[in-house]
């Protein structure tokens, strides 16, 4: 065996011998590690002003994830869900009338409970409960 193919076989083996931790490195859970960080006590994601000005107020990035809450600070009982569908992760919107969410994307359709009504999807939405404490809109995951 020549010097240089010696060499190059060397070289081969020590990248194949690397690639499966580099293959590790690139492709960890990253949602395990960032579901297991989310707090579990009570957060706040937005304003009693905020909330009344719409009925509804969407929150993508507070500290337990996204967040959609339907109601006033007048209603007993708000609706806090992530309004990520579970088909194919689009944002659902809030449809008053109906009492409902809906997926633009391929109409899957959600009860303020979270529940799903219509599929495609076939999980339930995550939901909160809510609160307001003074001027802050609170929630906690269920």
């Amino acid at each position: 065996m020549k010097r240089r193919d010696f060499f190059n076989w060397v070289g081969l083996g020590l990248l194949a011998s690397s690639l499966p931790v580099a293959i590790a490195a690139c492709s960890s859970d990253t949602t395990t590690e960032a579901s297991s960080t989310k707090p579990k006590n009570w957060q706040k994601v937005g304003t009693k002003a905020g909330l009344d000005k719409t009925g509804q107020l969407l929150v993508e990035k507070s500290p337990v994830g996204p967040v959609l809450l339907v109601g006033t600070s007048k209603t007993k009982n708000l609706i806090a869900v992530d309004p990520t569908c579970t088909h194919k992760g689009c944002t659902l919107a809030w449809k008053a009338k109906e009492k409902k969410l809906v997926c633009p994307c391929h109409g899957a359709e959600f009860g303020g409970d979270g529940k799903v009504l219509k599929g495609p999807a076939q999980e339930p939405l995550k939901t909160y409960t809510a609160k307001i404490e003074g001027n802050s809109v609170l929630v906690k995951p269920i």
